[in-house]
């Protein structure tokens, strides 16, 4: 087992939370680099090709969205479970997520592979486009399995507080990727060109090597034995929290996604400049993912050490570090924001040469970097609530923010009152107050930790 930190928490915590934290905004980092490393090689080859991995890769999303719910559920589970100090409850918790992401992940391509051609009509995809398009789009839903097994074995990791192999993970399936897409997409290094085809297995081979790495190394822990798989009468106890936690974190993705999707749509239909707005946004969401990466690092930070207390049945110590993660990401990430604010202009020159697409990125940039403090808050926070195992919370405070704010806001702001992006780009400004004041008010006052599990009258929950 990991070796456990509760005296440096008691005498460090900052350390504590620094030690956690930067090997995840590092992972998010190289998982950065793979998206555009994928996106350079594509446009190298041809714009079609770029289009194609555009459209699957966010379709793959929504196909992932079970595995990243599995492990949410894997990080509250096995965190509290090694909070409490029950290592055989961890090893079965361990063993159940593997089972879960073996059968979703086998399940999922089972079902997709003969619906391939239902999926493609379903996204409108140009004819022009549809051979590249359907051949992505077949090897990604094979990926399915490696990628369900990297992403919840990511999350055991994570649990468990060992998050340097997370990003040993990341540096093998970011230089892996980028030594395929080159070698097999542009026929560097004397390897096979094979194009865009070289993309989709480049995708494959690299995650595929990062899951079955994570696997090695849960098998030389000792973590991955026989005694991780748990007779069923287990599995019935256990299996009925990790789906509590996960259903409400799937669909909240789900929310999420399709609520962004809609404020596309909003964006698109706009009665003067749409074309220069969606240029703008799409920039802007390039340079703020950015400022996101050490967000989503205290993300998870927060999801491991708020379970690992809470399984210790220490609440309020709970609560304590997720004020302090939360104390910490402000300053840290608002004065990183401050720093690249100075150099905004410069940067969305490199991404477009047109100046009304670089005026609505600028003014996308403006709102967002504003609300940073807010959205901050929200993603920490919800990260506390992932550990918590209250899902549930995140789902409805931020799918309720989403849907019965920013997008009714964004339509009557850009379409009726001011009849343009900016008014699109405070709405988003306006709910992100919203959200993170009402996920602030129900940490700071709400019994949120009564989600965790709860262990059995005499204290040995297995």
């Amino acid at each position: 087992m990991p070796r456990d930190l509760t005296a440096d928490m008691s005498r460090a915590p900052y350390r504590t939370i620094w030690t956690l934290a930067w090997p995840q905004l590092l992972m998010m980092l190289f998982h950065f680099l793979i998206g555009m490393a994928d996106v350079w090689v594509a446009g190298y080859i041809d714009r079609e090709v770029q289009a194609s991995l555009g459209i699957i890769s966010q379709s793959l999303f929504f196909l992932l969205v079970v595995a990243m719910a599995v492990a949410n559920g894997a990080v509250a589970a096995i965190s509290q479970s090694l909070g409490a100090g029950l290592f055989m409850r961890v090893k079965r918790y361990v063993g159940l997520c593997l089972i879960l992401a073996v059968l979703l992940g086998g399940a999922f391509t089972v079902a997709g592979l003969p619906l391939k051609q239902l999926l493609l009509a379903a996204l409108q995809v140009p004819e022009k486009m549809r051979p590249v398009t359907e051949y992505f789009l077949e090897v990604y839903l094979v990926l399915l399995l490696p990628y369900y097994i990297l992403l919840i074995t990511n999350a055991i990791f994570r649990a468990r507080k060992q998050v340097m192999y997370p990003l040993y993970s990341m540096i093998l399936v970011t230089a892996l990727n980028t030594v395929l897409d080159l070698g097999l997409g542009l026929g560097w290094w004397g390897m096979p060109n094979i194009g865009f085809k070289g993309l989709a297995w480049a995708t494959f081979g690299s995650v595929s090597a990062g899951a079955m790495l994570n696997l090695f190394v849960l098998s030389r822990q000792g973590v991955l034995r026989r005694d991780s798989f748990a007779p069923w009468r287990w599995v019935k106890r256990a299996l009925p929290y990790l789906i509590k936690v996960a259903w409400p974190s799937g669909l909240m993705q789900i929310v999420w996604q399709s609520g962004y999707l809609f404020l596309y749509a909003i964006t698109a239909s706009l009665p003067w400049n749409p074309v220069n707005a969606l240029a703008g946004m799409a920039i802007g969401l390039r340079i703020e993912a950015l400022l996101f990466l050490p967000a989503f690092a205290f993300n998870m930070t927060a999801s491991i050490l708020i379970g690992h207390y809470l399984g210790a049945r220490q609440p309020e110590e709970a609560r304590k570090f997720g004020f302090r993660i939360l104390r910490i990401g402000l300053i840290s990430i608002s004065i990183f924001a401050i720093a690249v604010w100075q150099f905004i202009g410069p940067w969305v020159d490199l991404l477009t040469r047109d100046a009304a697409v670089a005026a609505q990125a600028v003014n996308y940039l403006k709102w967002n970097m504003l609300a940073i403090p807010f959205t901050l808050t929200s993603m920490i926070l919800a990260g506390v609530f992932n550990g918590a195992g209250a899902t549930l919370l995140n789902m409805v405070i931020m799918g309720a923010a989403t849907w019965g704010i920013r997008l009714p806001l964004a339509y009557g702001l850009g379409h009726l009152f001011l009849q343009n992006a900016e008014g699109i780009w405070i709405a988003m400004f306006a709910s992100q107050i919203v959200q993170s004041s009402v996920l602030f008010y129900v940490f700071t006052f709400k019994n949120w930790q009564r989600f965790a599990m709860v262990k059995s009258r005499n204290g040995h929950t297995r």
